[in-house]
């Protein structure tokens, strides 16, 4: 990829923004819940000793949510969470909104959420979107896909290939990302709409509240899905147990993960596995928002799953990537996550699996909805607000 050719009116010259880690205090927890294994809470925080350079690409988006790269110096398909779908041209343009994109239902949490290409967009134009699908009594989490056009105006055979079940009327905790595994099949995630009584669905198989669903591209069941044959299971489940999951990427290996909200503390890092149960809302690391415990009132329980790591206090998370590129190259392999509440990235370094650093970065720019890796290692920020934006991000001189 070219550097990106930046118009003059959009660069903002701000001071370097790298942050030590002793300049970041964790603050007090909301549970006193003692981790699981060491690694899991609170991993050192670790400076990468680089400055970081903004500029801002383009300006005046309302709820920026998704972002995708196309290929080539073509630009990047955003979408904004009332329903808009736009292309960023490499010179910071925004295109009108695209045609053919599906009707949502844009309160509270809804809207147009997720974008994504399929690994073989070059031949096929084909986009995968995700969003709040009003249906009869509410709405739900849906998947589509449709087809590009070659000027970049709009969306053809725009079809459902998932749609969540059953309809919800509390429009919050939607989830959701669309990423592609490994195999060619398309991973969606859902939330399970944060109310007392749904939230309880995370752990109903035949329902698809707070699931990691796997489908193949045109929407059908993969045959060896976990839960395929398995009387009163919907067969599109992949993993359950989870609260709202607005992150999820895949890792150089092939391996998911996936970040969600936790209630106040206990925001999750998992890497989600067939068949298995993350404990939502049985266990969590998380309590009430009005004080009080969630489920059994434990973080343990025998026969479901532990996260990878936690936060108390929250991150509020929004999308996450996997570093690559010459640009910070020591940070390869490590997770960038989007915060929303305090706002800023969140590095995670592993080893072996585990969290084994962390660092706090961009922590003045507000709520940060997604982030995209480019080729050369930059990145570029999705800032969700009213007037919300695309920052791009680059190692300081």
């Amino acid at each position: 990829m070219r550097p990106i050719a930046m118009p003059p009116a959009l660069i903002l010259a701000l001071a370097p923004m790298g942050v030590a880690a002793q300049d970041f205090d964790w603050g007090p927890q909301n549970t006193d819940f003692p981790p699981a294994f060491r690694e899991q809470f609170r991993a050192p925080l670790t400076p990468s000793d680089v400055t970081l350079n903004m500029e801002r690409l383009a300006g005046g988006l309302e709820h920026p949510w998704g972002i995708a790269t196309l290929p080539g110096d073509a630009g990047w398909l955003v979408t904004e969470r009332p329903g808009r779908l736009r292309h960023l041209a490499p010179d910071g343009t925004l295109s009108p909104p695209l045609s053919g994109t599906p009707e949502v239902l844009a309160a509270r949490q809804g809207g147009l959420l997720d974008v994504a290409l399929a690994p073989d967009f070059a031949s096929t134009r084909e986009v995968y979107l995700t969003y709040a699908k009003p249906v009869e009594g509410g709405s739900a989490t849906a998947a589509a896909r449709g087809v590009l056009a070659k000027d970049l105006s709009g969306l053809a055979d725009v079809k459902d290939i998932f749609v969540q079940a059953p309809a919800s009327r509390n429009p919050m905790h939607f989830g959701s990302r669309v990423v592609f595994l490994a195999d060619g099949t398309v991973a969606v995630t859902t939330g399970e709409h944060s109310s007392e009584q749904e939230r309880l669905f995370a752990q109903d198989l035949d329902k698809t509240y707070g699931k990691v669903i796997r489908v193949n591209r045109d929407g059908s069941v993969p045959a060896d899905n976990p839960f395929v044959g398995v009387a009163g299971a919907i067969d599109t489940i992949w993993s359950l147990g989870h609260r709202n999951i607005q992150g999820a990427a895949v890792d150089a290996d092939g391996t998911l993960w996936t970040i969600e909200h936790g209630p106040k503390g206990g925001d999750e890092l998992n890497r989600p596995e067939p068949g298995l149960n993350y404990g939502w809302p049985v266990i969590s690391y998380g309590e009430r928002y009005r004080g009080g415990a969630i489920g059994s009132g434990d973080a343990v329980r025998e026969g479901l799953e532990q996260p990878v790591y936690f936060w108390d206090p929250v991150i509020a998370p929004g999308g996450m990537a996997f570093h690559a590129g010459a640009a910070f190259g020591d940070w390869n392999g490590d997770i960038l996550a989007s915060s929303l509440n305090p706002g800023g990235v969140v590095r995670l370094s592993l080893d072996d699996g585990v969290v084994v650093e962390e660092e706090r970065l961009l922590r003045d720019v507000g709520r940060v909805r997604d982030i995209e890796v480019l080729a050369d290692g930059s990145f570029l920020v999705l800032i969700d607000s009213g007037n919300g934006s695309v920052l791009h991000v680059t190692p300081g001189g």
